[in-house]
């Protein structure tokens, strides 16, 4: 696994070194993923801004979370651009509708299969020009980028599959890539916890419930499969041009 240690995130890891369909993998150093970035350290934004030559932050936290939680220490380094996409739809000057009324990880009263694949339909169909926007900044090549939210596992989870949908990756290697926040929940939700913006609604549910399953990604790309004919056609249908298409595959193919 491409896990990059910090102390002040855990959930960080590379979008590089998976198979594509045509038999090649994705490029190491380019695309990275975390949960939230509040916590790093002095030491974590030298390496990485330093070592992985970090320049490009995309922040898919929502409205209030931002408020809540500040910007992060990236947010102060000359040589980073935050960039702040929420897949919540705005309801005003400081709330997001949707997370004041449920947060990813809170519980819909519904089948677990059915909640989650509508959570996250619903970032597509509420907020369209951020997925398009978050995904042209991923493709940028003045550096790498890295994507985040809360936990790192249901926003970040959409994006990078999006984005390792259009570089041509395996269906099984992106699902690989989303399980793969189960192994390191455990210290996600402790970090989380410590938070007074994210601790009752994670209490209100078993943390087994928080773990990203299989199913629930496989569910709704297989949505994006039967209504559009993959994630590109549902792309290009929100504005995503052939030129960016070209971009994103160049940053993440070998």
């Amino acid at each position: 696994m491409r896990w990059i240690d910090l102390e002040g995130a855990v959930n960080v890891r590379d979008l590089g070194g998976l198979p594509t369909t045509d038999g090649g993998t994705t490029r190491h150093g380019r695309i990275l993923r975390s949960d939230n970035l509040q916590g790093l350290t002095p030491s974590d934004v030298d390496l990485l801004v330093g070592s992985h030559k970090v320049r490009h932050v995309v922040d898919l936290r929502s409205g209030p979370e931002v408020s809540l939680e500040g910007p992060g220490p990236l947010a102060s380094v000359a040589e980073v651009t935050v960039h702040h996409h929420t897949l919540f739809a705005e309801g005003g000057r400081h709330t997001d509708v949707d997370a004041d009324r449920a947060l990813p990880w809170q519980d819909r009263h519904a089948d677990d299969d059915l909640r989650v694949t509508g959570f996250y339909y619903g970032y597509l169909r509420e907020r369209p020009d951020s997925v398009v926007s978050a995904l042209r900044v991923m493709a940028l090549d003045d550096g790498a980028a890295i994507v985040h939210c809360a936990a790192g596992k249901d926003r970040t989870g959409v994006l990078c599959a999006l984005a390792l949908s259009v570089a041509g990756a395996t269906r099984e290697a992106i699902v690989e890539d989303y399980v793969a926040t189960g192994e390191r929940l455990e210290r996600v939700l402790a970090r989380l916890r410590a938070s007074a913006t994210y601790r009752d609604d994670l209490d209100s549910r078993p943390a087994d419930d928080h773990m990203p399953r299989a199913r629930y990604i496989e569910q709704f790309l297989g949505v994006l499969d039967d209504r559009f004919g993959g994630p590109l056609p549902w792309l290009e249908a929100n504005g995503w041009t052939e030129a960016d298409n070209a971009a994103l595959r160049s940053r993440l193919r070998d």
